[in-house]
């Protein structure tokens, strides 16, 4: 372990030396190459050094113990002994973390879908608040949302909603976010004061660059039609919707948000090209059933996830057993706590993996 996290420092500063290269900094995709893998060991290079500095401390206050002391001195140098000690058991645990294998997509921006399932005009309202919370959070990150297709329902849900996600580390913190989302409250058409249950399935694809997924034009069949717009605006005035076809998987986008043809077109690739992404990595993740049982967020993209109670004000996350009852926060897009408490199973899922394997 240690002779990987020593290569690892000498890479970080191998790094440092060539991003104030000349010929480096003139060359905008190898600066920002190099400047990407540099951010990525920086945290584990930070710990590494830290951890140096501890082990250096636990020696010389050991050797200071055995000199004669004091017995002011000795109390204060075991003290600092016992702090030493378990900081180094702190920091052993976050390097074994910090040298996980890293999900490849974890740094990337996300295409989230969220459908309204079972339930009706109730399951299409709990989309619309899942929608409103996982914009709230992304606010909250500091990332940027946009909507890219969206289906509303006369009494302002969601039968679908289609937003890309950009900024830091989407991916890491929304990638459990996949699965049905169960809502059991009293909805607002129901007159005699009983609780529905309603479902919600969200979907959360990296976005996925050309050079990552190469869809020949050949594969894609491309259909133009016109707009069918909400109360007949634009509609069948010039034919700017889209739908994509990509043959070899089945896989289809129809987007007609845009009054421009080549507008939907881009979206619709950008939504297509996530798809079957995706696909590809399902399927190659389906091949890994053991490790996708021991994970979060990477089982069946059906498997109930998550209830929100609201008569007991409850978020349940069924996968690790977390209950909070603080509903109405967490609909406000405080879901830090949730997300922590994901990671956090996981990596000692993996860790614990790693052990046994």
């Amino acid at each position: 372990m240690y002779d990987q996290l020593q290569s690892i420092e000498d890479r970080y500063e191998e790094l440092g030396e060539l991003l104030s290269d000349p010929e480096v900094i003139t060359d905008t995709k190898r600066f920002m190459e190099l400047s990407k893998e540099e951010a990525n060991t920086r945290e584990t290079v930070e710990v590494y050094r830290r951890y140096k500095e501890v082990v250096q401390g636990i020696s010389d206050t050991e050797e200071l113990l055995g000199e004669k002391l004091d017995d002011e001195m000795a109390e204060m140098a075991k003290e600092e002994l016992a702090d030493l000690k378990k900081e180094k058991e702190v920091l052993e645990d976050r390097i074994k973390i910090l040298l996980l294998p890293k999900d490849p997509n974890d740094d990337k921006n996300i295409i989230m879908e969220i459908r309204g399932a079972a339930g009706g005009d109730e399951a299409a309202l709990f989309a619309g608040d899942l929608f409103n919370m996982y914009q709230k959070y992304a606010e909250a990150q500091g990332w940027k949302t946009e909507v890219m297709e969206a289906n509303i329902t006369g009494i302002g849900g969601y039968k679908e909603v289609i937003m890309m996600i950009t900024g830091e580390n989407v991916y890491s913190k929304l990638k459990y976010e996949s699965g049905a989302h169960r809502v059991q409250r009293v909805p607002s058409t129901e007159s005699q004061g009983r609780i529905h249950t309603s479902t919600a399935t969200v979907v959360v694809m990296p976005e996925a660059e050309e050079v990552e997924i190469d869809i020949e034009d050949k594969d894609i069949r491309t259909d133009i039609y016109h707009a069918s717009g909400a109360g007949g605006q634009h509609v069948n005035k010039t034919a700017s919707a889209v739908r994509l076809t990509h043959l070899p998987t089945g896989i289809v986008v129809a987007m007609q948000d845009e009054r421009s043809q080549l507008k939907n077109r881009e979206k619709a690739m950008k939504i297509l090209r996530a798809r079957v992404y995706d696909k590809i990595q399902q399927e190659a993740q389906s091949e890994y059933d053991a490790t996708r049982k021991s994970a979060v967020g990477t089982g069946d993209r059906s498997e109930r996830i998550r209830t929100y109670n609201f008569p007991q004000n409850r978020v349940t996350d069924h996968r690790i057993g977390l209950t909070i009852q603080k509903l109405d926060q967490i609909l406000a897009g405080k879901l830090d706590e949730i997300v922590d408490a994901l990671i956090m199973y996981d990596q000692t899922s993996k860790l614990e993996a790693m052990q046994n394997g």
